[in-house]
């Protein structure tokens, strides 16, 4: 498997879900992580388990959508050495058509998944370029419902659209900086993000609307962190140098139908 000896990470929303998944991957294929997360405990409980299996982490409280925050805690990275990886994870969801949508909910959700994007890959983009030598990798975790329509998903759908289109005007642009910029579409993943998404909204009907979460990726489930780990560390890895500006699909089909 790819290894990542000797790099240092930065993974946003990494106190559960795929972003955990991503930074234990990281880290047990070599990585210095830092676990970024606005959940300050569920950033330092990711840490212990990267140490409980002899990997190195450290925690990070962050709040990607506050500028100030963010040029803060990159400048306290650069300070500590290079900045390889940068894996921004972080993301709200909010369900409701257009019509459902108020202007605050379409603030908040584009606040934390277009802006919180923004502004880390600004500020890792800076550290990558001024580093000697210059490089790194940039993975922006997107999702099919940038692609695709989705239902009663209108905003979600609006802020990854908006992450694919961040992703592929930013490789463009640093093309031949040694800085490579991707980004992963996943389908629908079981995570503590879908679970807290069934629970505000289907809370007596829970079980029927997960298997229909199931069933609507044509390979019959939802996929599992793991498997978006394992596509972030070939992204992050010195085998893909030759990938940038690519939207990885990781959707059991759903988009293939």
């Amino acid at each position: 498997m790819f290894r990542l000896d000797g790099k240092n990470a930065l993974v946003t929303g990494a106190g559960s879900g795929i972003g955990r998944a991503i930074a234990l991957l990281f880290a047990g294929q070599g990585a210095r992580v830092i676990v970024a997360d606005r959940d300050a405990a569920g950033a330092a409980a990711v840490v212990a388990e990267v140490g409980a299996a002899g990997g190195a982490a450290e925690a990070l409280q962050l709040d990607v959508s506050d500028e100030a925050e963010v040029r803060q805690a990159f400048a306290e990275v650069a300070q500590r050495g290079r900045l390889d990886i940068l894996v921004n994870n972080a993301g709200i969801s909010h369900v409701g058509n257009i019509l459902e949508t108020s202007a605050d909910d379409w603030d908040r959700v584009m606040a934390v998944n277009a802006r919180g994007v923004f502004l880390c890959a600004r500020e890792g983009l800076r550290h990558m370029l001024a580093q000697q030598p210059s490089g790194g990798s940039i993975i922006n975790i997107a999702s099919v419902a940038g692609m695709i329509a989705v239902d009663r998903r209108f905003p979600y759908s609006a802020s990854k659209g908006a992450v694919i289109s961040i992703t592929r005007s930013i490789a463009i642009d640093f093309a031949t900086s040694g800085v490579r910029v991707n980004a992963i579409c996943p389908g629908t993943v079981h995570t503590p993000f879908v679970e807290g998404y069934l629970a505000r909204n289907f809370p007596d009907t829970a079980d029927a609307v997960r298997e229909q979460l199931h069933a609507r990726q044509p390979i019959g489930r939802m996929g599992r962190p793991d498997e978006i780990a394992s596509a972030a560390l070939y992204l992050a890895a010195d085998e893909a140098a030759f990938v940038t500006g690519a939207c990885l699909v990781i959707d059991g089909g759903w988009t293939a139908k």
